[in-house]
């Protein structure tokens, strides 16, 4: 990553870490490296700072999309109808299949367009607009155990209302799994895959 001439384009190149820095992140981002760790690499505290560094070219925002999202993928939730069935509109994919990267959400991503206005993060497992693939079913799995956890503690402490609503998360993440044909819990996924 040596710019010829400098940033006026004369005299000689230049290279300096801020370089190297911006080459790692590119090349993390590039090989599949998810943002949380491409931020720990460079040691970034917010998203925005890592996408600076985390340009990933057109054709691997294409490829990871389709890997993702083509024909065939196993997906679930409620956008998952509207992607089987090529319902989007041609706008709509060609945003998705530039901007997919930065979709990324704790348990899969959103689909919301711009034009839809910013998204409610909060409602996203219920959101029309979320998917799901099985590369997230451990995080689904260790959220299903947190949500439990708050559950039981809020029933401790006579808290119904909160226990409604983490019994809530932890169904819908049970749906969610089983759509994807993952188990809920890690020793089935451990005994599914071992000889």
């Amino acid at each position: 990553m040596v710019r010829p001439g400098g940033r006026a384009g004369t005299g000689r190149g230049t290279v300096s870490a801020h370089r190297f820095r911006h080459t790692v992140g590119t090349q993390l981002a590039e090989r599949g490296a998810k943002l949380h760790t491409i931020m720990k690499v460079l040691g970034h505290t917010s998203v925005s700072m890592a996408l600076v560094y985390a340009q990933i070219s057109d054709q691997e925002v294409l490829r990871d999309y389709k890997a993702v999202l083509g024909p065939g993928a196993t997906i679930a939730g409620p956008a998952a109808d509207e992607l089987h069935n090529g319902s989007l509109p041609d706008a709509a994919v060609d945003w998705l299949t530039t901007n997919f990267f930065k979709t990324e959400l704790e348990l899969g991503r959103c689909l919301r367009l711009p034009a839809e206005g910013p998204c409610e993060c909060d409602l996203y497992l219920t959101c029309a607009k979320f998917v799901t693939t099985p590369e997230y079913a451990p995080r689904l799995r260790a959220r299903r155990e947190v949500e439990q956890t708050l559950a039981l503690d809020a029933a401790q402490r006579g808290w119904e209302r909160e226990v409604e609503r983490h019994r809530c998360t932890s169904d819908r993440i049970d749906k969610l799994l089983a759509d994807l044909g993952q188990p809920a819990h890690p020793e089935e996924e451990a005994e599914n895959t071992s000889p």
